[in-house]
């Protein structure tokens, strides 16, 4: 159902701003009629996005509405009644909104799955599946007690992510922006000086002379190009899907973070599947509703080639392990959990294994990361001390005393 926003006036004149569910302009205004006011005027817009199409409802508005949601449902408080409960105590007004979109659903006759189902960009079909899955087998709360763990563990590790990336990103700016400072305005000066003591130009002061040139007659270029590479890359990769493949595979090749970043994804999946899996979703439907977790169409196309194969009789260790992404350690904890049963607490296994891989690696990375942006600094002060010093200690060497 669009979601509309718009700007309305109430009984006492006073007009009023929000956002609604409608099925169209003429639903809009009769709900706003039932509210004791007057739509003014509207607009439509995607739930949950901001004017450059980003979610503005966050992963931690999610584990608070799944955990206060499992609190209330625990204390036996009815599904419509606890929804409006978080609706009424809501900060984020978007997420309020959908909020009151869900319950106008559900009293509409739709079940709480399917009125989450009306919102894919805030609840994706793996929430929006485990949650049927609780409708059914009347566990309802347990099911959100694994959506709330879940989404807080991707939730922390994103945020130890973020940590490491903060520091490199900060100093790497700053240094970048002092460089670009000295090659504008103190650079051209220094390089007159020299050229001016007549001596012979080395080669780093040469090139340090023609950096700077450019970035004196082009440096609106060298702001703008991040910008132009970022939405030309972001345009390509929506084209299609074959240039969608190839920039998936790049970002998993690349230096450092490649690894850390598969491994991040690949234990998403697995913690999903197991998930899924454990709360009685079959083998074929829980692999397909994972995969979508992955974000990356390398990684889809192997486990689409693992469900083909599991579809075709063949296990599910056997099918992991002939795609070549899931270590062989995986793989055997995946064929000791089909021997014994016990596949369940396999892939929790599974999954346990990941996050400690993952963990090392992102502790790994940091001093990594650190050095080399250090390095990056020290060859960069290095080159200009050179080219600068350089020429000038030449010069003096020629004077006679």
């Amino acid at each position: 159902m669009p979601l509309f926003q718009y700007k309305a006036i109430d009984a006492s004149g006073k007009f009023i701003s929000g956002s609604l569910d409608a099925g169209n302009i003429n639903d809009l205004e009769l709900r706003l009629e039932k509210m004791d006011m007057d739509l003014v005027t509207f607009k439509q817009k995607d739930p949950g996005s901001d004017l450059f199409g980003r979610n503005k409802i966050g992963r931690r508005d999610l584990i608070n509405f799944s955990f206060y949601l499992e609190q209330l449902t625990r204390a036996g408080v009815p599904i419509l009644e606890g929804l409006a409960d978080l609706r009424d105590g809501e900060e984020n007004p978007t997420f309020r909104d959908i909020i009151t979109g869900l319950i106008e659903a559900i009293e509409g006759g739709n079940s709480f799955s399917q009125a989450l189902a009306l919102y894919p960009k805030i609840f994706d079909d793996v929430f929006t599946s485990l949650i049927r899955v609780g409708e059914r087998s009347g566990r309802m709360s347990h099911v959100l007690v694994d959506i709330t763990e879940t989404l807080k563990w991707q939730d922390e590790l994103m945020s130890k992510a973020r940590k490491i990336m903060t520091y490199p990103a900060v100093i790497g700016s700053l240094v970048l922006s002092v460089v670009m400072f000295l090659m504008v305005f103190v650079v051209p000066d220094i390089m007159d000086a020299i050229v001016g003591l007549g001596g012979k130009i080395p080669f780093e002061t040469r090139a340090l002379m023609a950096t700077s040139n450019f970035l004196v007659n082009y440096w609106y270029v060298v702001i703008a190009a991040p910008f132009a590479i970022f939405f030309g890359l972001r345009f390509y990769y929506n084209s299609s899907n074959k240039a969608r493949f190839r920039l998936d595979g790049i970002m998993l090749k690349l230096p450092i973070i490649g690894h850390v970043n598969e491994k991040i994804k690949i234990s998403r999946f697995t913690r999903y599947f197991s998930l899924m899996f454990a709360s009685g979703i079959t083998v074929l439907d829980a692999i397909n509703l994972s995969k979508g977790v992955l974000s990356n169409a390398v990684l889809e196309d192997g486990i689409d080639r693992a469900w083909q194969q599991i579809s075709e009789g063949s296990s599910i260790s056997e099918a992991f392990k002939n795609i070549g992404i899931f270590p062989p350690l995986v793989v055997r904890m995946l064929r000791v959990g089909e021997a014994s049963g016990q596949m369940d607490k396999s892939l929790d296994n599974v999954s346990y294994f990941f996050d400690r891989d993952i963990n090392d690696s992102i502790e790994k990375m940091e001093p990594v990361l650190q050095t080399s942006l250090m390095a990056t600094i020290g060859i960069i002060v290095l080159w200009l001390a050179l080219s600068v010093l350089g020429p000038i200690y030449d010069t003096i060497a020629t004077i006679d005393f």
